[in-house]
């Protein structure tokens, strides 16, 4: 696979004048099938070159949206999936299980701005680029390496890789304290120019100030 091109792509749209606050354009570019899903907002499948369009009338402060792989469901929506699920719902109420690439936002929040980031907090399985396409703000944060196929024998998981947290679960991978020390993952995931966390505290990047309307770029990566 030619990660490069092969790309979950968000394009949110902020409209002040319209009857949704906010719109999220969910495409897949990728040269298989996706099931996207967004908390709020539900989830769906997409097939290479479909998009999904999210519209919330009332701007969420906080919401996630990940894909899902290979996924199975029936008539009423009840199935699994091999990485993301969330509760074995295609459209999720509850945040995925690991390993998923994950894209967040938050609006109107942290000193009234608008914030967004891509996070490998919970593992990887499929690379995203995450873009606004607003007045004064149109810069991508892009999370678009091999992880899974540099991924370390010791957080190898079936379509992904996992954060060490996730499968050690001790305070040296973890570590909740906020004075965190670099593990032996840390170089080799580092090469990959994604990288994972090593804490549940996320290191943010690039951060764009703006006037509040407009989305504010804010890359997360592990520094």
């Amino acid at each position: 696979m030619n990660f490069t091109k092969s790309i979950f792509t968000l394009l949110p749209l902020l409209f002040l004048h319209t009857t949704h606050a906010i719109i999220f354009n969910i495409q897949n570019n990728c040269p298989y099938t996706v099931w996207p899903a967004a908390v709020p907002g539900g989830g769906r499948r997409l097939d290479s070159g479909q998009t999904w369009t999210i519209g919330f009338p009332n701007v969420p402060k906080l919401a996630k949206i990940w894909a899902r792989t290979n996924c199975t469901f029936d008539s009423s929506g009840q199935g699994s999936c091999l990485t993301g699920d969330c509760g074995g719902q295609l459209r999720c109420r509850s945040y995925g299980s690991p390993p998923h690439t994950l894209a967040e936002y938050g609006l109107n929040s942290f000193a009234r701005k608008d914030y967004y980031d891509i996070s490998v907090m919970e593992g990887f399985n499929v690379p995203i680029e995450f873009t606004p396409t607003t007045n004064g703000c149109t810069r991508p944060v892009t999370c678009a390496a091999d992880v899974t196929g540099q991924c370390p024998t010791q957080l190898r998981a079936p379509g992904g890789c996992n954060n060490p947290c996730t499968v050690f679960k001790t305070t040296e991978y973890c570590c909740h304290s906020g004075a965190c020390r670099p593990t032996d993952f840390r170089g080799s995931l580092r090469r990959g120019a994604a990288m994972l966390s090593r804490t549940r505290r996320m290191t943010r990047l690039a951060l764009l100030p703006a006037p509040r309307v407009p989305v504010t770029g804010l890359s997360s990566v592990l520094k």
